[in-house]
């Protein structure tokens, strides 16, 4: 299964999958250790978290040494742009208003992300003129 295909992840899936993206490749026991001490779960929750990602297209394993190492399936910038797709789809129903209302009303930008959301609006803009 492709992650583009949007399987639905948990709170749990999200937490373990952030820290794979991040620290990848690990082990099951490297996430589980991370995840015990922030979280309280024991290893083979993880170890069953870690393989519900897997068969859902999220996660790849391969074998080193005699020990699985997990890795995102996607890099991070896409794996993000394919959450936000599917969120915005699914709990907005394809509309970005709400998700831009939230962006100039609620959410706390630092003045870095602010200069980036006026470049993707500039580079929209432009694209946007290029197809006329």
């Amino acid at each position: 299964m492709n992650p583009r295909e949007h399987p639905n992840i948990g709170r749990a899936e999200m937490d373990v999958l952030r820290y794979v993206t991040d620290h990848h490749p690990v082990t099951v026991r490297q996430v589980a250790d991370h995840v015990s001490e922030t979280k309280g779960h024991v290893r083979t929750t993880v170890l069953n978290v870690m393989e519900r990602l897997r068969h859902k297209g999220y996660l790849v394993r391969r074998k080193n040494g005699g020990v699985f190492h997990y890795s995102p399936r996607l890099p991070r910038e896409e794996l993000l742009r394919s959450m936000v797709r599917d969120f915005v789809a699914r709990a907005l129903g394809g509309s970005l208003s709400p998700f831009v209302a939230y962006l100039a009303h609620e959410a706390k930008l630092s003045p870095e992300e602010v200069c980036e959301l006026r470049t993707l609006v500039q580079n929209l803009k432009q694209s946007e003129e290029g197809k006329r």
